[in-house]
């Protein structure tokens, strides 16, 4: 993960930072004992609502709502937690290669481009929580305000950490100074709203490439040089109220679905606190440690075996990373190389059932879900062998020369010591394939799951760490959820632009029939994946494009994986995509590490579906009729 905003730690040298300091330690406590404290009461309320359902037969009708609540909560005071500990992902590469000086300036200048954000939203956030308490909750029958206040408070505490960090590690003529660039800033554009007025759909340019690119690569974090361009876009060219932006945040922070984030992130840190992930690793190790590049190869594999369980690629990445790469560190692996191979994976696996995607591109399209699952198992496929040949080639010349080939005898004890933790995914599976928990819940069962089996099978429970991991799962989600959150409002400013119906019109224009179809969809996609979240770019572009396919003779579940597998592309590519950011939070690795290997996979993944696109029996050889 990128510190992009957080300075080296130095004890403070004068009274304004040793103020600072103090406040923001008695700030800190309390914010993280509160997200810590919403983790827990997640994990019980979707538990409970397991237990009652399946095995008393009683549903309780208001989990899920009282979930999606403090879902919303969660998201903020994590993002606060976040802002706080320097966690927002941000991309560092070129901060780490500037002088100290123009380093620290630069991280300031990120932290008063996020205060200048959050400072502009408060008020509409505000106007949008007091809309929402006319609203009526159906199963609890509460105000709608107890969750949509979320956001001005999380905005406004979130204001509070910004400031606590300026005192804390800048100097007053840094913070003067970064404060007096963001306000030229502002005005500069506040001030050439004429010049806008005249562009037209060249803002789209100017906001969404230009002042997103500025951001990221200044050192601004990923979720607000989101939502400066989408706030600058929407408030100069438009005449969009601002309120309607928050509505749009809250959209993207609110799906249910996602709440299986910080879960999975909180479960993997369990897996690795029992000893589950010892054990495991020690098994896995003993059938492929003696193969060059094993682990890489057991890495491919495992997310493809639990990949769509959870519904979304975070949380899958969540899962598996803590449980793989501590060992493959210890080999020798680089943490650049891991977490580019864990974006590949995460692209790769986005047709794998039961994926949300595909449940999403099915329900606002026609297709057939059931035909969508069938036609998405082999494609995946195909890209896994490409990414393990990127695999063999960059691992041909291994030392093995200290990696022992284990006897059969020893193989079979370690299988016996992991099978606990081997059966977990086959637990989670088998959860959501029998109807015993939704996709949200299920990681609720391997909680339990996870710590029964440390406390009684490993006898390995940390109760001193549970605190620093409910909060750092806190922070995670808080940062993941607010890049969510502002791509969602993005997608939504590309969509009243008039920017995808002018797309469909073009591409349904396309010379070369089906194969120049499908090679523009290829190209837009992986545009699109870049800057959209899965979801919101199936439901904005899905019904657009879907009929023009079929007009041109492509089958639509062939369609479907093409569309999936080049968003996720996009998705997963660096440095706009917002999933490469996803597996460098749940890593915690700098984002700029992973660029120098990600290319190689990215490729093999691009040649993986052109072989898809090419072979359309790749997607539907398996469906019936």
């Amino acid at each position: 993960m990128s510190h992009a905003t957080d300075p080296a730690s130095e004890l403070p040298t004068n009274p304004v930072s040793a103020l600072a300091w103090r406040l923001d330690h008695g700030f800190g406590m309390v914010m993280e004992t509160l997200g810590a404290a919403i983790v827990l009461i997640e994990i019980a309320v979707l538990f409970s609502g397991v237990v009652a359902r399946y095995a008393l037969h009683a549903p309780l009708v208001w989990t899920d709502e009282l979930a999606s609540i403090l879902f919303l909560w969660l998201s903020m005071l994590g993002a606060v937690v976040a802002l706080r500990r320097g966690d927002h992902m941000a991309m560092t590469a070129i901060l780490n290669r500037a002088k100290p000086g123009t380093r620290a300036m630069l991280q300031t200048v990120a932290i008063a481009a996020a205060l200048a954000f959050l400072a502009l939203v408060v008020w509409p956030a505000y106007q949008y929580a007091d809309e929402e308490r006319y609203i009526i909750t159906p199963a609890l029958e509460v105000s709608n305000g107890w969750r949509a206040s979320a956001i001005p408070f999380g905005a406004l505490l979130m204001i509070v950490a910004a400031v606590l960090r300026l005192f804390k590690f800048s100097t007053l003529r840094q913070i003067g100074l970064a404060i007096t660039i963001t306000a030229a800033l502002v005005a500069a554009f506040w001030l050439a709203q004429p010049v806008w007025a005249m562009l037209g759909k060249l803002n789209l340019i100017v906001f969404f490439v230009g002042v997103v690119a500025g951001c990221v690569f200044a050192g601004v974090p990923i979720a607000f040089s989101f939502a400066l361009a989408t706030f600058g876009y929407l408030a100069l060219t438009t005449q969009t109220p601002m309120v309607v932006m928050v509505g749009r945040l809250d959209e993207g922070m609110s799906h249910l679905m996602l709440l299986a984030v910080p879960l999975f992130i909180f479960l993997g840190a369990l897996i690795e606190m029992t000893g589950m992930a010892r054990a495991m690793i020690g098994f896995l190790a003993s059938l492929l440690g003696h193969v060059r590049g094993g682990l890489s190869y057991v890495l491919i594999g495992a997310m493809y075996l639990i990949s769509g369980i959870s519904g979304s690629k975070i949380a899958d990445m969540a899962a598996i990373a803590p449980v793989l790469f501590p060992e493959m560190k210890k080999r020798g692996a680089k943490p650049g190389d891991l977490v580019a191979l864990l974006s590949a994976t995460g692209a790769q696996t986005e047709t794998i059932p039961p994926s949300i995607v595909l449940i999403t591109i099915g329900s606002v399209t026609g297709v057939s879900i059931a035909a969508l699952f069938t036609g998405g198992m082999l494609p995946a496929v195909v890209l896994g062998v490409c990414l393990c040949s990127v695999v063999w080639w960059r691992n041909r010349n291994e030392d093995l020369s200290g990696v022992r080939r284990f006897p059969a005898r020893e193989i079979g004890r370690l299988f016996l010591v992991a099978l606990p933790a081997i059966l977990l995914p086959f637990v989670i599976r088998a959860s959501v394939v029998e109807g015993v928990a939704t996709a949200t819940e299920v990681s609720t069962i391997g909680i339990i799951y996870s710590a029964l089996a440390g406390l009684v099978f490993y006898r390995r429970f940390d109760w001193r760490r549970l605190r620093p991991m409910l909060v750092e799962t806190a922070s995670l989600a808080g940062a993941i959820m607010l890049i969510v959150g502002c791509a969602t409002a993005m997608a939504w400013g590309l969509t009243q632009s008039g920017f995808s119906t002018d797309l469909a019109r073009f591409m349904a224009n396309i010379p070369g029939g089906r194969f120049g179809f499908l090679a523009i969809s290829i190209l837009a996609f992986i545009v699109l994946g870049c800057v959209l979240e899965g979801i919101p770019a199936i439901v904005l572009f899905g019904p657009l494009l879907f009929p023009i396919a079929r007009a041109a003779g492509v089958h639509e579940v062939h369609y479907a994986m093409v569309v999936i597998l080049s968003m996720g592309i996009g998705l997963f590519a660096p440095p706009i995509g917002v999933g490469y950011y996803g597996a460098c939070a749940v890593s915690k690795v700098d984002p700029s590490e992973g660029l120098k290997y990600i290319g190689g996979y990215m490729a093999a993944l691009v040649l993986g579906l052109l072989l898809v696109a090419a072979i359309p029996w790749i997607s539907t050889g398996f469906l019936k009729g």
